[in-house]
């Protein structure tokens, strides 16, 4: 089904502090999605998902770590986001759809195999679906401040009051919401690179819906994938890291759970870092995943 989608000028971006890889292409269903990529052509992939509401910029701290360890780091953005076109309505997203197209990317257009997942937020919620529907295209899972949310337990009431005001509200102060998910002060040249992709509200429909994208009822779409998915992930056989950072309220209690439910899981917390740790602390993140391919 073809949308109706939105392109950020290329000038939004022309100004991105520690951020000078450029930009690459692929289609995906009849939309542009956008990535970039450091380190040897033919290192090992590591596929880098952002969530809710950044883009591949958010991995500027970690990509040349990876490149140094000789991996190829491959950082997307999810559609609706960054360079990657934007659906101009909240209806042209659905949960479904976002796994599709990252796996349009990932394997139909960049035909990775042996890849080390590594999801934050939405990127783990998206990351881990493609992991259990295509085990054999993974080699390894990084898990970083994400979970697999089923519906069948409650969200916290504050959750809930931030989908509705992220949902509603005149105006979506993107790099306010970064900065608000951050232990560190973020520098007036960073939070204008989180507000680049979006020049004005009309190109925010990706943001202020994917909060209601999460299941929260049992019966919601996407709760029958994710029950799936925690199926698989119960009976994985390959390395698979949590790796959350020891201040983030969105997401900390999901750690527990995702150590408990996948076989084998190693744990390491990244302190002092809230829940965009790749911000916060993103060349301990670096390290720590490139320590993890080394030793697995």
């Amino acid at each position: 089904m073809r949308v109706r989608a939105l392109r950020t000028p290329q000038d939004r971006f022309a100004a991105l502090p520690d951020f000078g890889y450029p930009p690459r292409y692929a289609d995906v269903g009849g939309l542009r999605m956008a990535y970039v990529a450091a380190g040897p052509p033919d290192g090992e992939p590591v596929l880098l998902l952002h969530g809710e509401p950044s883009w591949s910029f958010l991995y500027r701290k970690v990509l040349p770590v990876l490149a140094d360890a000789g991996l190829r780091a491959i950082a997307a953005d999810l559609v609706g986001f960054g360079r990657s076109d934007k659906p101009a309505e909240m209806s042209d997203h659905s949960y479904a759809r976002h796994v599709e197209w990252v796996r349009a990317l990932a394997f139909d257009a960049l035909g990775l195999s042996g890849v080390t997942l590594v999801g934050q937020d939405w990127g783990g919620l998206i990351g881990l679906r493609l992991v259990a529907e295509h085990p054999g295209r993974f080699a390894r899972v990084v898990a970083a401040n994400t979970g697999l949310p089923t519906g069948d337990h409650p969200m916290p009431e504050i959750w809930l009051r931030f989908r509705e005001v992220v949902r509603t509200a005149p105006v979506l102060g993107i790099s306010r919401l970064v900065q608000a998910g951050c232990r560190s002060v973020l520098a007036g040249e960073v939070l204008a690179a989180y507000e680049a992709p979006f020049p004005d509200e009309s190109f925010k429909a990706g943001p202020r819906v994917m909060p209601s994208l999460v299941p929260t009822t049992p019966g919601d779409p996407a709760s029958a994938a994710n029950r799936a998915a925690w199926q698989q992930l119960s009976a994985w056989d390959k390395p698979f890291l949590v790796a959350f950072s020891d201040s983030d309220p969105i997401t900390g209690a999901m750690a527990p759970i995702l150590k408990a439910a996948v076989p084998g899981a190693a744990e390491t917390v990244i302190e002092g870092a809230g829940h965009f740790l790749q911000e916060d602390a993103g060349e301990r993140l670096g390290t720590v995943i490139a320590d993890f391919i080394r030793g697995t």
